[in-house]
């Protein structure tokens, strides 16, 4: 089983201001002359951990890092002005144009696989190569699976915590329950709904329980933009249109792409990825048995330093 990278840090960070109010925390890591590859977090709203940069040969790669509008170190934290898929968008290929890369590789998982999907159909002669995990399609159909009806079967312990701030004759809509508690002016009312939501989250993310998972999740920091930014987004149907991704596949037909999916990922089901596949049959598709939805379990980081490995290879043939 291959394993992460050994640690590393940075050698350049940026405050990148994009449209106000927001600036971005960017991050370069590994070789300044390597491949150069956007690591596209997920949420939206999680922001980067310092394990995301041990995905990568850091002598073969230009390993990039930005938190996403509201997330992570970027500011101002969790807001949700001007944020909106097609601002992110702006961002990346300005972010993109700032360090001078004609073509890059996107890394991403969840709403990471989701953006860089987007970006890749929407700019594809910017893309090398795709390497994604839990495919996040971002249809209203996923997102009711997992905040409404579906997941709940699974993990009827959790999903009543994931309720209880939420009174009974609200629960027939909990993303718009959750969402008018989150963007509210009762300060209590909204911490207790981002940490109920993030919990629900890390809970599920992985087949085993993981405490490094739970504590990411049930950090304030992070629950308080991921809940905020994520049904924002979630109540706008991702400021996408139906089945935007699958209906545009043809413009990734000439693009590399590995996709990482854990058998039993709760939060985003297998069917996604499955699909995606097939519309996109140049992506080789890994399914790994013994894994749920997140990056860090042991079959997911085997997979998914392969691929990255793979695509350095096929990069450099071609």
């Amino acid at each position: 089983m291959e394993a992460l990278y050994p640690a590393i840090k940075p050698y350049v960070t940026h405050s990148f201001a994009v449209e106000a109010p927001h600036v971005l925390h960017v991050e370069e890591c590994g070789s300044p002359e390597g491949i150069p590859v956007l690591f596209v977090h997920g949420g939206p709203g999680a922001g980067c951990e310092p394990y995301h940069r041990q995905f990568f040969d850091p002598e073969k790669y230009r390993i990039i890092l930005f938190d996403q509008r509201g997330a992570g170190l970027s500011t101002p934290h969790a807001s949700l002005e001007n944020n909106t898929t097609q601002a992110l968008l702006a961002d990346m290929e300005a972010l993109r144009e700032y360090l001078g890369i004609e073509q890059w590789v996107l890394f991403g998982g969840s709403w990471g696989s989701t953006l860089s999907l987007v970006y890749a159909e929407t700019h594809p002669e910017r893309v090398l190569g795709l390497i994604l995990r839990g495919i996040f399609l971002c249809r209203p159909e996923e997102i009711q699976w997992f905040y409404q009806h579906g997941a709940h079967r699974f993990f009827p312990d959790y999903w009543e915590e994931y309720l209880r701030p939420i009174p009974p004759e609200e629960r027939e809509d909990m993303l718009q329950a959750y969402y008018q508690r989150l963007v509210g002016d009762d300060e209590i009312a909204r911490l207790t709904a981002a940490k109920a939501w993030s919990l629900w989250e890390g809970r599920a993310a992985t087949l085993r329980p993981s405490k490094g998972v739970l504590n990411h999740f049930g950090d304030t920091h992070t629950a308080l933009s991921l809940a905020r930014i994520e049904a924002h987004y979630f109540v706008h149907n991702a400021f996408l249109t139906d089945n935007q991704i699958l209906n545009e596949a043809s413009r990734l037909a000439q693009i590399p792409g590995h996709i990482v999916q854990g058998r039993y990922d709760m939060i985003c089901p297998l069917e996604s990825a499955w699909q995606l596949h097939r519309a996109w049959p140049r992506a080789e598709l890994s399914i790994i048995p013994d894994a749920g939805h997140s990056a860090t379990e042991p079959g997911t980081v085997d997979a998914l330093i392969r691929a990255v490995r793979r695509m350095a290879s096929e990069l450099d043939r071609s």
